[in-house]
């Protein structure tokens, strides 16, 4: 009987759906990558959901690896997968909720929410002084995937002239007023009022956003990470913020995770910070999102079909085919 493991932290519903399409095998569920073991993850012919990278070496059954994550880098490493494994991301489960904390946190930082909360903490009735507009103001947007995509046409709709960065050219949509790709990153950061950053990690954007770049950033402009915490180095990061390079920065990623409590990132100036929880199931509709991008794409394998949002193996990014 084949396999299937499932660490989508699925609900009732969920299991029906799935069940059904994977009719006659059996079906194992454990919560999320930690609560799958070594003996399920090595077992399993179909895997849906995230686990751990160091047991799939030896998963020499599988042959189908569904994340129900966007990024895929620790996956697509040589000697992680089997020969022959299609591995497949969420892409399209988290536009709209990381998409709204990422309007949240831009409103927050450009009006000083941040600071009014910590002086309310500090019962201060403190007039920090002069704010800006996200009306009239220019966002730049590096990586147009579901998440950057469906940011900039909210930045856009507010108001916001928008420009996107992106790994390959590709026909510019109307909700942006240019379209880049990251050989010019250097000349965009200097006009940009709102930054933000959506890549997955890879080769390429391992410390992309490093100090020398942060520092070609307006006095006035703020940055966002929901990408990767690889993306900006933390000491560099550091530097920037508590010599007041820019304006403010919000994270949802950093190099370390959990965050260290001795990290100098907590007491850092106007730095807004959540421990990774932008996506993750925050909200119904990621998890439902989630479970039917698996459904169908299981369906799919099964079939014979075209899969959703497979992954590149060169270069961890989703196979252009299927965009």
């Amino acid at each position: 009987m084949k396999e299937v493991l499932v660490t989508i932290p699925v609900q009732e519903g969920h299991r029906r759906y799935l069940e059904e399409i994977g009719k006659g095998m059996h079906f194992t569920y454990a919560c999320r990558k930690e609560g799958a073991s070594k003996e399920m993850v090595q077992k399993a012919d179909y895997i849906l959901g995230n686990v751990k990278t160091e047991y799939l070496p030896q998963a020499q059954n599988l042959k189908f690896l569904q994340l129900d994550s966007a990024g895929a880098n620790e996956y697509v490493q040589p000697g992680i997968l089997p020969a022959g494994v299609k591995l497949c991301n969420a892409t399209g489960a988290y536009g709209v909720t990381i998409a709204e904390y990422l309007v949240g946190v831009v409103f927050a930082l450009k009006k000083k929410l941040n600071l009014y909360e910590k002086n309310r903490m500090k019962h201060s009735w403190h007039d920090e002084g002069m704010v800006t507009n996200v009306a009239g103001s220019k966002t730049l947007v590096l990586g147009l995937g579901d998440i950057g995509s469906t940011f900039a046409r909210k930045m856009n709709a507010l108001g916001s002239k928008v420009t996107g960065v992106r790994r390959n050219s590709a026909k510019r949509p109307e909700y942006l007023g240019g379209l880049y790709q990251m050989d010019v990153l250097e000349k965009l950061l200097p006009d940009a009022d709102i930054v933000v950053c959506t890549l997955p990690e890879t080769s390429e954007t391992h410390h992309l956003l490093d100090e020398r770049k942060i520092r070609l950033m307006k006095p006035t402009a703020v940055l966002i990470n929901i990408g990767r915490g690889s993306l900006i180095p933390t000491q560099d990061l550091l530097r920037v913020l508590e010599d007041g390079v820019i304006a403010g920065a919000a994270i949802d990623v950093a190099e370390q995770e959990p965050l260290p409590e001795d990290s100098r990132l907590w007491e850092v100036p106007n730095l807004i910070i959540t421990p990774h929880v932008a996506g993750n199931y925050h909200t119904q509709e990621i998890l439902d999102r989630a479970v039917e991008i698996a459904g169908e794409n299981f369906q799919a394998f099964l079939e014979g079909g075209k899969l959703r949002n497979e992954v590149d193996f060169a270069t961890g990014y989703r196979k252009m085919a299927c965009n």
